[in-house]
């Protein structure tokens, strides 16, 4: 991770707009994306996961992660990489994570608090694991992500909250307290996904003190919108990949059923070109 790259990264985060994040699961959507004129691409741990048969958030696309962070380290973007919860719960291990992942050029870094069974790890062992990095890493952008929103506080399980549409469970009181342990350990900024009501967006900006992620719903708030609200940083998650996956579907079921297939696609000299 070169110095710089990690200023321009978190500068980024300050700019008139926020910065809208797209996450790539492979090399050719990371370099597709980056060549569509975003700035910094992140990754999708569901996508990453799925595309090596993996479940997302339980600690098994380690491996699948870094390998996809060396296969864009030369790529002419910023990368962020979501790492889930560091895979491990020993904040030793992921500072060690971490390390490898500035050494191959990643410029930022996703960790999150809830759990595969549905419950939110401990605030003070989230807060431990953000606090490694940065002694690890101090350049490296730590986004800290709480899943409040979408677990309900942790009572409440992954269900079907999580498809990156909805407005989840409660989290008010429960999300701030967290947000403020994981600035107090050093995150560079904090990321609630799920959260889509305007009037609980604006009053969690002004109740921290670093760059606000959002992720970004199609039902929700837009871009700009959002922006009026003070969010400093828009993700589209998964949101990319299963739009992928739901086109690649769609065009299979209408060649089967006899029918035409439109909108646009990539040539396959085009795809060769993002090698």
């Amino acid at each position: 991770m070169a110095p710089h790259e990690a200023s321009a990264f978190a500068a980024l985060h300050r700019a008139d707009a926020p910065l809208l994040l797209p996450n790539a699961w492979d090399h050719a959507s990371a370099v597709a994306l980056a060549a569509q004129g975003f700035p910094a691409i992140g990754t999708t741990s569901l996508g990453v996961a799925a595309v090596a048969g993996l479940r997302d958030g339980s600690a098994a696309t380690r491996d699948a992660s870094l390998s996809l962070a060396l296969a864009l380290s030369d790529g002419p973007f910023l990368l962020s990489v979501d790492a889930e919860g560091g895979f491990s719960d020993d904040p030793a291990e992921v500072a060690g994570v971490a390390r490898e992942l500035a050494a191959v050029g990643v410029v930022g870094i996703n960790l999150e608090d809830g759990r595969a069974d549905g419950t939110l790890a401990p605030a003070e062992l989230h807060a431990a694991k953000i606090a490694a990095v940065k002694a690890a890493v101090p350049g490296l952008f730590v986004n800290a992500r709480t899943d409040t929103h979408w677990l309900g506080d942790g009572n409440g399980g992954r269900g079907g909250g999580r498809d990156e549409g909805g407005n989840g469970g409660g989290g008010g009181l429960e999300t701030v307290r967290r947000l403020d342990l994981y600035q107090q350990a050093g995150a560079d900024g904090v990321f609630v996904p799920g959260l889509s009501a305007p009037g609980r967006i604006a009053a969690l900006v002004k109740a921290v003190d670093v760059p606000l992620n959002i992720l970004y719903s199609p039902s929700g708030p837009t871009v700009a919108t959002l922006a009026d609200l003070g969010v400093r940083r828009v993700s589209l998650g998964s949101l990319l990949y299963r739009r992928a996956l739901g086109a690649a579907l769609e065009a299979a079921a209408l060649i089967r059923a006899g029918l035409p297939v439109e909108g646009p696609a990539p040539t396959y000299g085009d795809v060769q070109a993002l090698v």
